[in-house]
């Protein structure tokens, strides 16, 4: 039996007092529908719906379209259909929207009353009822037959003429419209009658409409079965038009009341529960009165319609709220999230315990997830599926083995445990199944016990008992303590950490070629491509990407950022820098759901909308645009574009891992990691680090960039770069600064004469010197010195003095020049521009920490440097890898 609507079946005894389900329901909802808070709207049983209210309205949102909206659409058909087709040639809504030409009804909401009866509908296009329309069109016949020109005098006409009786309500019992005719039908339901082939034959007598001008006569009708004709009435639907009613005539009281109730609660709700269209909810009030249910709990949604079936589902998720209290649901087997006032995201609210058959062990779990709910909610239901799974897992075992099924506590001893934990690992060893049924997104899954469900099995059952040991709840069941030692801890998660993606998948991940393909999957054009690489690219956790604003990017100084909410560690509203591509990829997101908006609203979204939006928004329940897409939704595309690429498993947290292990090998810290991936310690950071076995001095010796100075055979010559070099050869080249060089004006002295102590041979004459060396920690102090050479050639005497110190400063500038593009390369150039005066503490920075002797450096190095329009090309490429 379906989750969303079992629990209103039972009800619970009443050996504990009054209880709220053993009362009269009609007589709680009509209390309820009594206060003054509740609108009158949702009162009557014809509700009837202003066309732009806020939950309900179904005028289009083309501007002054007076036509309804399709169902679940926020255009009518026709301008749906013109949207569709300038889509699919690449137009934007907002144009459409904004040219879009407003059309009238077809055909009216609620028919006027005759010009001359009222009580008496008019009949088409007509202002005048059927009767004398046609009259009028006969009057209109004569004088054309007399020859007479123009046509008859219309005033004179209406003066003439006598208003008749009205005929009543229409007969078909859930008809809120006035009858047409005598025979007792609307004009919608006389064609209904005809269609279906005019049961019973009702028809009026020859002549009938002259009778009309003596008023003390009946109209009779006839009938060739008058009973078939009285049953069409009785089940005959209301005429399914999108006029923004919804009748409920012709159901049962409690019935009428639940629908009512619900409909209006759906209208204080500020996030949406579920899209409820007028005509789907106009549908479940058919099956109502078709099947003549007392209440939305007797029917089988199952077999019902789906869209009427979602209302109905949800309409049950609220009326559970008023049906069962606390105490209720403890009884019935289940405990209800919303009762405490906590809704866990997308999660029902709902946690089914009936699964646990011992009524003592079922007890205990509620009340310590009851406790916990009221005391410290935790931020998702997991930590009550993993004691709900192995309690049940527990039960199922204690039914079949222990004394009497494991009903009475005091009969259960830590042999019985000891059983139930050999059984489990039994079940391991050879891959049987669980005892109890495992329910996973809706559906029952028949997997093997694996390692990981043992150790979650093992958990939450000793979570419960050993709490039960705590407070004394085991002392007042008789419950014995060997039973509750008995059972071991699971441990942790055996499956292992995850580790980061191989050079081969980050290149397959990254390919243009396989993200249009992914981008292909998106039919809806949903953003599975830019959600992707905002994962990979930023490292976030899935949700913190699924659930961004519209607002989430901006540039600070020009610099492109990033604005998230970490939840899970507490931090809001977080900014993080971010690439240029991944920027102007959100740019575009950000449009194409501006213009969803826009087709839902009818307008652009304000300032303040835009920091409630997701940029990302779900289709389904979400009119207010603020639900992001599900993680299931990304997560079955996602999987589906893995499958394609037949690269092995491969998972999306697996991209936070690569981002981790990627920070710390180009210098970054743990404490780096944490605060940029937004983790709770450093401990949860090393976590994430994947680089066991590498020296972290090799992997700055790998990554330092050093040119050699002015005075070296070849000035700017790079030192060390990104080309691939085995460990022995890396570690033979390296020099640690720190220890063998000394510091000199503008750089570095790595004489070890001089560096040990010794006097230097050259007179310090460090400039023209090839064992100085310079870093990028030394850039601005030559960029200075470049223009100081420059002010002193400009202010020389004479051309040639000019030449001269251009001349003597030439190998000096292309030692700057190699120095720029050694450090654009890798991207330290800003850096280096913002660094000044060096302090004691930039010496230990990888800027400038470790370099390589020039002379052992030629044979790997190209002696022409390296192109930085290149390498700067390269890196864009690569940059999701």
């Amino acid at each position: 039996m379906s989750e969303a609507y079992r629990p209103l079946l039972p009800l619970v005894s009443t050996h504990q007092g009054p209880s709220r389900t053993t009362t009269d329901r009609l007589e709680v909802l009509s209390t309820l529908m009594s206060a003054p808070s509740f609108d009158p709207l949702f009162t009557t049983e014809v509700i009837r719906m202003p066309g732009d209210h806020e939950a309900y309205g179904w005028i289009c949102k083309v501007p002054q379209c007076e036509r309804a909206q399709e169902p679940a659409r926020s255009l009518c058909a026709n301008h749906e259909i013109e949207w569709r087709g300038q889509r699919r040639n690449g137009g934007l809504l907002g144009d459409f929207m904004r040219a879009a030409e407003p059309l009238k009804p077809v055909a009216h909401y609620q028919p006027e009353d005759c010009t001359i009866c009222p009580g008496i509908p008019a009949w088409a296009s007509s202002p005048l009822c059927f009767l004398h329309t046609q009259r009028w069109i006969a009057r209109k016949t004569d004088w054309k037959r007399r020859g007479q020109q123009g046509q008859p005098d219309y005033e004179a006409f209406l003066t003439s003429q006598q208003p008749f009786v009205p005929f009543g309500e229409c007969r078909v019992l859930a008809c809120p419209d006035l009858a047409e005719r005598p025979v007792g039908l609307c004009q919608r339901h006389i064609r209904r009658y005809r269609k279906a082939g005019s049961p019973g034959r009702a028809r009026l007598p020859r002549g009938w409409g002259r009778w009309l001008a003596d008023r003390g006569k009946d109209i009779p009708v006839l009938y060739d079965d008058e009973l078939a004709f009285r049953k069409w009435c009785a089940q005959a639907d209301p005429a399914h038009r999108m006029d923004g009613k919804v009748s409920l005539l012709g159901l049962r009281p409690l019935a009428r009341a639940e629908i009512q109730w619900c409909m209006f609660q759906r209208t204080q709700m500020k996030v949406e529960a579920g899209h409820w269209p007028l005509p789907w909810i106009q549908y479940l009030a058919d099956d109502c009165r078709i099947l003549q249910v007392n209440s939305l709990a007797d029917l089988d949604f199952e077999s019902m319609r789906s869209f009427p079936a979602l209302v109905g589902k949800a309409m049950i998720r609220m009326l559970r709220l008023v049906y069962f209290t606390r105490e209720d649901t403890r009884d019935a087997g289940y405990i209800e999230t919303e009762h405490y006032g906590i809704k866990f995201g997308s999660h029902g609210g709902q946690i089914d315990l009936t699964c646990i058959t011992q009524r003592w062990l079922r007890d205990l779990v509620w009340d310590q997830m009851a406790n916990c709910l009221l005391t410290n909610p935790p931020r998702s239901s997991q930590p009550f599926d993993v004691v709900r799974r192995g309690c049940a897992e527990l039960s199922a075992f204690l039914e079949v083995q222990a004394p009497g099924g494991g009903h009475d506590p005091r009969l259960l001893e830590g042999t019985h445990m000891v059983d139930f934990v050999k059984d489990q690992r039994h079940r391991v060893t050879h891959g049987l199944q669980p005892l109890a049924a495992t329910r996973r997104r809706g559906r029952l899954e028949n997997a093997p016990v694996s390692n990981i469900m043992v150790c979650g099995v093992f958990n939450g059952a000793r979570r419960a008992l050993r709490t039960a040991l705590e407070n004394g709840d085991s002392e007042r069941l008789g419950l014995d303590r060997a039973f509750i030692i008995a059972l071991p801890p699971g441990g942790g998660n055996k499956a292992g950490r995850r580790r980061p993606y191989s050079d081969e998948v980050a290149k397959a991940l990254a390919s243009e070629v396989n993200l249009k393909a992914l981008d292909a999957m998106d039919v809806e054009d949903r953003g599975a491509q830019d959600i992707w690489e905002a994962l990979v690219v930023t490292g976030r956790r899935c949700r913190e990407v699924l659930e961004l604003r519209l607002d989430c990017i901006a540039r600070l100084g020009g610099l492109p950022m990033f604005w998230h909410d970490q939840t899970k560690v507490g931090n809001y509203d977080e900014a993080i820098r971010i690439s240029e591509r991944l920027y102007q990829r959100i740019k575009r997101r950000q449009t194409k759901t501006t213009d969803r908006f826009l087709e839902r609203e009818g307008r652009l979204p304000t300032a303040h909308e835009r920091q409630t939006i997701a940029l990302f928004p779900a289709r389904n329940s979400n009119r207010q645009h603020v639900k992001g897409i599900s993680y299931g939704w990304y997560h079955n595309h996602f999987s589906e574009w893995i499958d394609g690429l037949d690269i092995g498993p491969v998972v999306t947290h697996q991209a936070r891992h690569t981002l981790a292990t990627n920070l710390l090998r180009n210098g970054a810290n743990l404490t780096h990691v944490k605060r940029y991936l937004g983790q709770v310690s450093e401990a949860m950071a090393e976590h994430y680090v994947h680089l066991s076995n590498i020296d972290q001095r090799l992997e700055d010796a790998l990554n330092a960039i050093w040119v050699t100075g002015p005075g070296a055979p070849e000035p700017g010559l790079l030192l060390s770069g990104s080309e691939p070099m085995t460990r022995e050869q890396a570690e033979a080249m390296m020099i640690d600064l720190t220890r063998k060089s000394t510091p000199a004006e503008g750089g570095f002295c790595t004489f070890q004469v001089v560096v040990d102590g010794g006097a230097c041979p050259w007179n310090m004459n460090c400039h023209n010197c090839e064992k100085f060396v310079m870093s990028g920690a030394d850039l601005v102090y030559w960029h200075r010195k470049r223009e100081q050479w420059r002010m002193l050639a400009e202010r020389s005497p004479d051309p040639a003095t000019a030449e001269y110190l251009h001349q003597v400063f030439e190998p000096t500038a292309r030692a700057i020049d190699g120095l720029e593009k050694a450090l654009a390369a890798v991207g330290l150039l800003d850096e280096a521009l913002t660094l000044d005066l060096r302090r004691p503490q930039d010496y230990f920075g990888r800027v400038w920490a470790t370099a390589f002797r020039a002379s052992e450096l030629a044979r790997y190095e190209d002696h022409d440097g390296i192109d930085a329009d290149d390498e700067h090309e390269s890196d864009e490429n690569d940059d999701l890898s």
